[in-house]
């Protein structure tokens, strides 16, 4: 079964052809609208996707404005309100050696150098200048560990396991 990861939702119509406003949910927004690309768009309680081809891309406000190929008018792209924009694994490239997909650090346990367990990803942050990494542990206690070398040891997607080195006072 395919796997699906959201780029963006349409969150409204743009003009009178066809253009509609996406908030986008990819690190690559470059890659991923450009024209000629096909995307899947999921509307709301439907687990079928909708293939559409990117017609243009380009930037508004914090918005990216999408058009697609065979929806010419704000008549056609009217329904798209609300729908999920989707590209399937297999369209996900490589990344550079210590990156990764949000995907593969939520769900994966931490655990110190000394093999102590401190819990289990659930959310990632990006507040700035690095990612912080949610964990919570199995008294629901959160701590926010930071996605910096003094820190992360390893990384080990396949595992599902991180191991860190706790600077004083971060897990307390």
């Amino acid at each position: 079964m395919e796997k699906w990861f959201n780029i963006g939702k349409i969150v409204n119509t743009h003009g009178i052809k066809g253009e509609v406003r996406v908030l986008s949910r990819t690190d690559f927004p470059e890659e991923r609208y450009k024209k000629g690309n096909t995307l899947y768009l999921f509307l709301p309680g439907q687990t079928e996707g909708i293939p559409l081809v990117v017609n243009s891309h380009r930037t508004h406000k914090s918005f990216d404005l999408l058009s697609f190929e065979g929806y010419e008018s704000i008549n056609d792209v009217e329904k798209f309100k609300g729908a999920m924009l989707k590209i399937p694994e297999s369209q996900q490239h490589e990344l550079e050696e210590g990156e990764y997909y949000f995907h593969q650090i939520i769900g994966c346990q931490v655990k110190t150098e000394d093999g102590d367990s401190v819990g289990i990803v659930t959310e990632i942050l990006t507040p700035g200048a690095n990612d912080v990494w949610v964990v919570k542990d199995s008294n629901g206690n959160e701590y926010y560990i930071p996605y910096i070398e003094d820190i992360v040891k390893k990384v080990d997607i396949d595992e599902k396991i991180i191991i860190i080195h706790p600077m004083e006072g971060l897990l307390s």
